[in-house]
């Protein structure tokens, strides 16, 4: 996400900032790898991305009466920092994670660390790979590179990047046998995943196995469920948690093994009301971890 508002801050304000992360991150040790217990669930915002649109208050404020309280900020409108903490305050919720264009933080790093940090997250994630990066191996390697000297930097600040898949991450390169989001993974050491379960189930592999194979490295998971769509021989149709193909008794347990802080819930479509399958999946997700 690119934010064009044109915010700034001073140099004074700049030091204050990065003066209280460096003290933060002493105390907390919040850095790539460094993963804690289970932590809590948490709302995409991407999911409600049509009726924000129209009403961002009214939005947050049904979120915040279904029961969530931390959501992940993503597909919303473009906005201040300042805006979007106190629209937040306003209702109540917190942002835990946010989707992020790898490029803002490559041309004003300074920056764009400010504004999340007013936000309030320290998680952040790519939403795939940078589109000059895909062409073949080598440039999936350059892109890779990239990912990961982003992800060392924020570790200084004791923020985390993590990389998020889509089903084609689990294709391969000519002559080379493995899944491109392993090559990514294998090629980095400061990047961690967050890993969509939809996404790696429609890309042909097993989503408990991978989170498994990432240990530690998969702090925050987008929980989705998805119809067997690949038999059905159409899009990719996703569904309220728990009502789809995917077996979360096991995926909870590979995440119980290893180190999965968040489940934040997403469904990039429905064929019903929106806001009913946000409460759906909220209510699968507070009885599944007995939260």
């Amino acid at each position: 996400m690119k934010h064009e508002s044109g915010w700034k801050m001073t140099r004074r304000e700049a030091l204050a900032v990065f003066g209280a992360l460096a003290a933060s991150a002493k105390m907390s040790g919040t850095f790539a790898h460094e993963v804690s217990a289970f932590k809590g669930i948490a709302l995409q915002m991407y999911t409600l991305r049509e009726p924000a649109k129209k009403d961002l208050p009214g939005t947050l404020k049904k979120v915040r009466d279904m029961g969530w309280e931390y959501i992940q900020w993503s597909g919303m409108p473009d906005l201040p920092a300042s805006e979007i903490r106190a629209a937040l305050d306003n209702a109540g919720l917190t942002a835990v994670s946010c989707h992020i264009g790898i490029e803002a933080f490559e041309t004003d790093f300074d920056g764009q660390v400010a504004f999340w940090r007013t936000v309030g997250n320290s998680d952040l994630a790519p939403g795939g790979m940078m589109s000059d990066c895909r062409k073949d191996l080598e440039a999936w390697l350059r892109g890779a590179a990239r990912l990961d000297a982003v992800a060392a930097r924020l570790k200084e600040t004791g923020m985390r990047l993590s990389y998020h898949n889509h089903d084609w991450e689990f294709e391969k390169f000519d002559n080379d046998p493995r899944a491109k989001i392993d090559i990514l993974m294998e090629a980095t050491s400061d990047l961690c995943a967050e890993l969509d379960l939809a996404w790696v189930f429609l890309g042909g592999a097993d989503p408990a196995d991978y989170i498994k194979k990432f240990k530690n490295r998969c702090p925050m998971i987008h929980a989705k469920d998805c119809l067997e769509t690949r038999k059905l021989g159409r899009r990719a149709q996703f569904v309220p948690l728990g009502q789809g193909a995917l077996n979360w008794q096991a995926i909870f347990e590979a995440g119980k093994e290893a180190g999965v802080e968040w489940y934040i819930y997403e469904q990039d479509n429905a064929e019903k009301d929106i806001f009913e399958c946000a409460q759906e999946s909220f209510d699968f997700l507070k009885k599944s971890l007995s939260l």
